[in-house]
């Protein structure tokens, strides 16, 4: 990013799930506000302080404290917490955020249900409800909102978020597997109704990245799979994603587009 280069100067960005320093919201919302853009932050902590990595030591403030930081220009912040397993959320979350920042020009779905997961044969309908819930219903419910608060202005963008399960198999995360590979197989036909509201949405897959949730075994045996020997890092998808809200991405819609520094699934 170029000093003085501002390009989402006057936007308003909605980037959900940003709810720890380590986890790669917090990157998009921190590269989109260098951008230029006003933000609305969304997280969800008791999500994390479930998981065996729990929440940001320095708690919510903490996160907020560091994307205004790196606010640029007369660009504002605001932040919320919602879970978006409630119907409801995703409808009030786009209605808050729109409200806030007087007009939503993008989205990022970040958000993710992880954990609580099974192989086949230990899978049962609540892990399938519950994945489903946040990771896909809530996201479609997300785009179906923005849209209706778009009034067809350029630089609308909606990014979705998925795991590169169409690329090799997730042992032991099926119900995860199976809501995020639904977001890359809705993408297309959700880029094709929003094309005429001047709408992109492009699906993003990080690959893996360091956010401070693999065990130590986990990391240094996959860190061997990458040809630079070391895993993404938060910022990595986030240029991307950043550069996809912007102009310069004015053309590209409806691709499922992977970032994973040439990561070897097989040895």
């Amino acid at each position: 990013m170029g000093a003085g280069l501002l390009p989402l100067r006057g936007r308003a960005a909605l980037v959900t799930g940003a709810s720890r320093r380590a986890g790669i919201g917090h990157a998009i919302a921190r590269r989109l506000a260098a951008l230029g853009a006003s933000l609305f932050v969304h997280r969800y902590t008791p999500h994390d302080q479930a998981q065996p990595w729990g929440a940001d030591p320095g708690g919510p403030r903490a996160v907020i404290d560091s994307v205004t930081d790196a606010l640029a220009g007369t660009a504002v912040l605001h932040h919320d917490e919602l879970d978006l397993a409630d119907p409801g959320a995703p409808h009030q979350l786009i209605t808050t955020a729109a409200r806030a920042l007087g007009h939503l020009d993008i989205l990022v779905c970040n958000h993710a249900c992880s954990g609580n997961d099974g192989s086949l044969d230990t899978l049962d309908a609540d892990m399938l409800d519950a994945h489903w819930a946040v990771n896909t219903r809530s996201t479609i419910l997300l785009a179906q909102a923005f849209a209706a608060q778009h009034d067809g202005r350029p630089g609308g963008r909606i990014i979705f978020m998925t795991s590169g399960q169409d690329l090799g198999p997730m042992r032991g995360e099926v119900a995860y597997a199976a809501s995020k590979g639904a977001l890359a197989s809705i993408a297309r036909t959700l880029a094709d109704h929003l094309a005429d509201q001047l709408i992109t949405l492009n699906t993003v897959n990080p690959g893996p990245v360091d956010t401070g949730c693999a065990p130590p075994e986990v990391h240094e045996a996959l860190r061997h799979r990458f040809p630079q020997a070391r895993w993404g890092v938060p910022d990595d998808p986030a240029r991307l994603i950043a550069w996809l809200t912007t102009d310069d991405a004015a053309w590209v819609t409806g691709q499922i587009i992977n970032t994973e520094g040439g990561f070897r699934r097989w040895n």
